[in-house]
């Protein structure tokens, strides 16, 4: 697996300038859940399956930005799911974006995960290795320099609650509330990287995105985003779930298909586990 964590290391550098030079505005297409793509979105994706074709070991891949799953090598062993802009439309206001990357064997599933990795492309860029382990490396002088080892306490202090307020159900509203009044602090850029970064570096909090009046399945993408932080949260000690249930256990029929999601320290999500088993399923 080392060459496609090289793979992406490389990729993550070309992005890197990519973002520094490149165009942010709009393009004229749509992805396969209907946004409109940035010129950002279509160079970066460019940029990752140009660099995995040349990976033996992968044997197929199958991109956010794309429709179909792209077959690559029949004796290839690994299966790759990428997001490879989160948080695109926020580089043009200077803000965090990332990669995702999620690496599976056998068939694109949250039970078939085998790592993942991630990138934040911020004030420095720092990528995030989970395999059994959670590393961290950041770039320094054009390579990735190992930093330290990431672990979530069993109580944190950070709450990013995701997706539009008046959409929530009332008993994730008072939840949310109830975090804050108990001291927790806000965080939410908007960019599911960068928050999800700050609570890992952080020592731990809460990162939800749930179901809502207009997206009951919720909006983030199982293969490309909730099922590669899940497998990163649970390496460092923490939890990923749906509300009810270890997000990893979904079912998926579909590459694009969606989920709510709760990411976080232990404290924090067997809080979310209690309030939703009392109330979400009445």
């Amino acid at each position: 697996m080392t060459e496609i964590f090289d793979a992406i290391k490389k990729s993550a550098i070309e992005i890197k300038n990519l973002i520094e030079t490149g165009d942010t505005g709009k393009s004229t297409h749509e992805n396969s859940t209907g946004d409109t793509q940035l010129k950002l979105d279509i160079a970066s994706d460019e940029i990752i399956e140009n660099i995995f074709k040349e990976v033996s070991s992968i044997k197929a891949i199958v991109s956010e930005e794309q429709e179909e799953i792209i077959s690559l090598n029949k004796d290839g062993k690994y299966l790759i799911a990428y997001d490879p802009l989160d948080g695109s439309s926020l580089a043009d206001v200077n803000l965090s974006v990332g990669s995702i990357f999620g690496i599976y064997e056998n068939e694109f599933s949250g039970k078939n995960i085998v790592a993942s990795v991630y990138v934040v492309y911020g004030p420095r860029v720092e990528l995030v290795i989970a395999t059994t382990d959670v590393k961290m490396y950041r770039l320094i002088n054009n390579k990735f320099k190992f930093m330290q080892e990431i672990k979530l306490n069993e109580k944190g202090k950070l709450n990013a609650p995701g997706s539009t307020q008046n959409c929530w159900a009332p008993y994730h509203k008072k939840m949310i509330d109830d975090i804050f009044q108990d001291g927790y602090r806000l965080r939410y850029s908007g960019g599911m990287v960068p928050d999800l970064h700050q609570i890992l570096l952080k020592g731990g909090g809460l990162f939800s995105y749930p179901g809502t009046t207009d997206r009951p399945k919720g909006k983030l993408r199982q293969l490309f985003e909730v099922f590669p932080f899940a497998f990163v949260y649970e390496k460092a000690n923490g939890q990923a779930i749906d509300g009810f249930d270890r997000v990893l256990d979904v079912e998926t029929t579909h590459i694009h298909d969606t989920s709510p999601c709760f990411f976080g320290s232990n404290e924090e999500i067997n809080r979310v586990k209690k309030v939703y088993k009392e109330n979400a399923r009445k």
